[in-house]
């Protein structure tokens, strides 16, 4: 189940509600009313449903008995344990995706790259956003270990509403997809080892770059 540049409607949902948490306009200890929800995106209760459990997961909301969905604050120690895991997983992939990706998806990876430095190079941080999920995915994919790339995926999720504000930051854009030439040049070469250390460098500067957004700062 690989992420396609189209997120579904419960994902959109999910980065509008997280969106608003983080920029401070959904305060914590709000109650997020399903119905109301509903009614103010103009879909069924379904997908909203999803999208709060999926934030759920990220540690933004908590699903209360009888309360329902509340808006809670991802202490700085959970954000900074979701993208430490994120970051090892991320680096195994690639590291794997260098010894294992086809010349078919090493050739769809470069492209990939290609069209994102295009939008870096626009200053579409939304276009840039949906973008970077896929050329994520397509390492995870790239790794050729269905238990690994399903993890890391589960995991994606839960860091996506933190990693996506990072491109918030001025700069961002431009700084990311040189990180991700780094990546990309390595896995290309066969380099497992520099695929490694170019992604785990490019994870903690995710990591950075949320903090700076966010104002916070682990200890």
């Amino acid at each position: 189940m690989m992420h396609s540049d189209n997120p579904t409607l419960a994902e959109k949902l999910a980065t509008a509600i997280a969106d608003g948490i983080l920029n401070g306009t959904l305060r914590p200890g709000l109650r997020l009313d399903e119905t109301g929800l509903a009614q103010q995106h103009g879909v069924s209760r379904t997908p909203v449903r999803e999208a709060l459990r999926q934030l759920t997961m990220s540690g933004l909301i908590d699903m209360r008995p009888r309360k329902g969905a509340i808006v809670s604050k991802a202490t700085p120690e959970q954000v900074e344990s979701l993208f430490v895991a994120m970051a090892e997983m991320e680096a195994t992939c690639a590291r794997l995706a260098a010894m294992s990706m086809t010349p078919v998806e090493r050739r769809r990876l470069q492209a990939r790259h290609e069209a994102m430095t295009a939008l870096a190079g626009a200053g579409d941080p939304d276009a840039y956003s949906n973008a970077n999920v896929a050329f994520h995915s397509a390492i995870y994919a790239g790794a050729h270990n269905a238990p690994i790339a399903e993890y890391t995926l589960g995991l994606r999720r839960r860091v996506g509403p933190f990693r996506r504000a990072q491109f918030q930051v001025e700069g961002r854009l431009t700084k990311s997809n040189q990180e991700h030439d780094a990546v990309v040049r390595a896995i290309l070469s066969g380099d497992a080892a520099g695929a490694h250390a170019a992604m785990l460098h490019h994870v903690g500067l995710v990591e950075d770059a949320f903090e700076a957004f966010a104002g916070i700062k682990v200890a």
